[in-house]
């Protein structure tokens, strides 16, 4: 298994533990409220995590096929993971602190340039690989 497919499989898994235990936080939360409601951002967070952990398989998939060099591929499977994983504790953090409902209504680096690097760096990883992909079919 070459290094950007076990990252990405790791990764994956990772953020499926991190999806399952903030379901249990989530509905700890629940049972708790009396609105019977989740903080939205232990909600998102454990949507997110769920999600992006079946982000990372993909992005595995594609590498294991990408026709480009293995460090080109390592790069772009570890950036998309790296912003998963900064999108994802940021939203645990929101959900810790109860801060706000929507971290968007006060502009911060997080909300802006954040933003997006997090945008470019995630489009550009996954666009890399499907390059990769598609020279690898055509080999």
């Amino acid at each position: 298994m070459s290094s950007s497919v076990f990252f990405a499989t790791m990764s994956s898994g990772v953020f499926l533990l991190v999806g399952l235990i903030s379901g249990v936080w989530k509905f700890r939360a629940i049972m708790a409220s009396a609105e019977h409601r989740a903080p939205t951002y232990v909600d998102i967070a454990h949507r997110a995590s769920l999600m992006y952990s079946f982000a990372a398989l993909v992005l595995g998939k594609l590498a294991e096929s990408s026709a480009l060099p293995e460090a080109v591929n390592v790069g772009a499977v570890a950036v998309p993971v790296f912003f998963f994983a900064v999108a994802i504790g940021t939203y645990i953090r929101l959900g810790f602190t109860r801060e706000t409902d929507n971290q968007y209504e006060r502009r911060t680096f997080t909300t802006t340039t954040g933003t997006w690097l997090l945008a470019i760096g995630e489009l550009a990883g996954v666009v890399v690989l499907l390059v990769g992909f598609v020279l690898g079919r055509l080999q």
